[in-house]
């Protein structure tokens, strides 16, 4: 069976499966595929298990998820080949997205698989065998992040990370029909990642559904002071589908299939399930990306993959793959007078496109035109791979965001996926929008014929790198205290309740507060109170600002997730009031007032 993250997360929390039990079955499960292309490396098990073990929150984001991480990405304790034996060294620490995710609680369990220093988009270009498509068997997986969408797509792990410059983070999740997430540039850390074309990389995410993909983001996704090309971009929460949805699809006659008519037709029903969403779709000029898409392979940025491997080109050229040796080697002929049309070519492009996006809230366009067996792409290697680039080369020249969505599986059992573009920082806007489309294909989840579980209501949630804060008192929204809050730029999230594992006492205070209290699973209430997002240093300014009895602990919530809260030292509740049978301060003081 295939578990999203969310399932994951819940077994965890409610206590049905440990986090090393749900270590060990993602083991179980790549023994039992048995395609050995799919892992370059695997962490040891008894490692892996190990620190699954010694979890201890199980608030954290990520508690106890496996996660797969592509082999251009540096992991501690595993080396880094990007897909090149002589290229192979041990990284000295994780890369700062892989440091996120452990800090998050994910397990790392192995590197996958790639096509060699991250270029194609095939998946066939590597020494360590080509992954098998597991959706169909003789498709190619696509590439250049194989290993890592094979691994989400076969069940062997419900997270994944990719790279992402010129599509490789979106049509492997085309070809293995499940979601991949492009997110602006900046916006995940690429410190401790193997360069491709270093101005426009971004590290990328494989998961099951949009809500499993954007987990993992919110935990990378915020600045870091040792990549320059870090930015400083709020991923923002999810949101409730818009009312008025203004979608760009190209000009009619635009759109390239190469002859591929199921898919056309795929693309066509994808706009009428936009339709029937409510979606206006709007008629727009693809020519400039197509014009912009060309400068990436045409134009001087091969130079910048050509920089990261010249060494080695130029000591052992047998040791790189030769179609990837026949591309980068180009890299060397562009002058800087090239590179200075290009980028002037470009800049005039980007003005051009930002117009198309100004009446828009999202371009929709399909991941890839058609899909290509392996045979084809060994036999036509370059031309082949091109095509599959259609719809992906230009987006970070652009510095767009993305979202690959499955939409639909063909007669033939092939896969076919749309993209969602929009300009960088609109990443929570995509996810809002796709997650809806998503659920509405009813598609199985990757290569398993598993239902799609149902789209949870979208609430509230706090923001990359703030804190959620739960208030039970004072602080509540209207009281005497909520100025504390709303002076520091706090947000409120939802309101909300504990499990019903707290006592409820009126301090005597001033101005008047209550204490709550930890009391054994089920002898308390459960008690309302509000969750509220600040930033860290906001955080701090507030929590060291409350006296004492009250301090802040860990409280669990109704529905089995923990927040940060109010809490009081159990010496303060000699003589105080038990008032848990209000079920909340604000029905205390209502009833106080009604007395008076």
């Amino acid at each position: 069976m295939t578990e999203t993250v969310a399932a994951i997360l819940a077994a965890h929390r409610a206590g049905t499966m440990t986090p090393a039990q749900t270590v060990a079955r993602s083991y179980q499960r790549i023994r039992a595929h048995n395609d050995p292309a799919i892992f370059i490396s695997l962490r040891d098990e008894r490692d892996a298990i190990a620190e699954a073990e010694r979890l201890a929150d199980p608030t954290l984001p990520l508690y106890g998820v496996p996660v797969a991480v592509k082999d251009n990405i540096d992991v501690a304790g595993l080396p880094t080949t990007a897909a090149c034996p002589a290229f192979s060294f041990a990284p000295a620490q994780d890369a700062t997205a892989v440091a996120r995710l452990r800090a998050a609680g994910a397990i790392i369990i192995g590197k996958t698989n790639l096509d060699q220093f991250a270029t194609g988009l095939v998946g066939v270009r590597s020494p360590y065998g080509i992954p098998k498509n597991p959706v169909r068997g003789d498709l190619v997986p696509g590439g250049s992040s194989s290993g890592s969408a094979v691994a989400v797509s076969a069940g062997l792990v419900p997270l994944a990370l990719g790279t992402d410059t010129a599509g490789s983070g979106r049509v492997p999740a085309m070809l293995n029909n499940i979601v991949g997430l492009k997110p602006s540039l900046g916006l995940i850390s690429t410190t401790g990642v193997v360069p491709a074309c270093r101005t426009l990389d971004c590290i990328s995410v494989f998961a099951l559904t949009v809500d499993d993909a954007v987990a993992a983001l919110a935990v990378m996704g915020w600045p870091d002071d040792t990549d320059p090309f870090s930015r400083n971009r709020p991923l923002g929460n999810l949101a409730a589908f818009p009312s008025k949805l203004k979608l760009g699809v190209p000009n009619s006659g635009q759109l390239k299939f190469f002859g591929d008519r199921e898919a056309e037709k795929a693309y066509d029903d994808a706009c009428r399930r936009w339709q029937a969403l409510g979606a206006e779709l709007v008629a727009f000029d693809l020519e400039p990306f197509y014009e912009t898409a060309r400068l990436l392979y045409e134009g001087p940025w091969v130079a910048e993959r050509y920089l990261v491997i010249r060494d080695l080109l130029a000591s052992a050229p047998e040791a790189v793959h030769p179609v990837t040796r026949e591309i980068t080697i180009g890299g060397a002929r562009p002058t800087a007078a090239d590179t200075f049309a290009a980028l002037y070519r470009l800049e005039a492009l980007r003005r051009i496109t930002e117009r198309t996006f100004a009446q828009l809230d999202a371009i929709m366009l399909p991941t890839a035109p058609t899909v290509y067996s392996t045979a084809d792409v060994l036999a036509n290697p370059i031309e082949l791979n091109s095509r599959l680039g259609t719809y992906t080369n230009f987006v970070n020249l652009l510095d767009l965001c993305g979202l690959a969505l499955p939409a639909a599986m063909q007669s033939d059992g092939a896969p076919f996926g749309i993209t969602l573009l929009a300009p960088a920082g609109r990443d929570a806007t995509l996810a809002s929008i796709g997650r809806v489309f998503h659920a509405d294909t009813g598609l199985m989840l990757g290569a398993r014929p598993l239902p799609q579980p149902p789209l949870t209501a979208v609430s509230a949630q706090a923001g990359a790198g703030e804190i959620t804060i739960a208030v039970v008192g004072a602080h509540l929204s209207g009281m005497a205290l909520n100025g504390e809050l709303t002076a520091l730029d706090a947000r409120l999230l939802e309101a909300t309740a504990t499990a019903p594992d707290y006592k409820l006492y009126a301090l005597d205070t001033t101005p008047p507060k209550p204490g709550m209290l930890r009391v054994e699973a089920g002898a308390g209430a459960s008690i309302k109170l509000e969750l509220w997002a600040m930033s860290p240093a906001a955080f701090g300014k507030f929590v060291a600002a409350i006296p004492p009895p009250l301090s802040i602990g860990t409280v669990r919530l109704a529905d089995g997730r923990q927040a940060k809260g109010f809490i009081v030292e159990p010496a303060a509740i000699a003589g105080a009031r038990d008032i848990s049978t209000y079920g909340g301060w604000r029905a205390f003081i209502a009833e106080k007032a009604k007395a008076s």
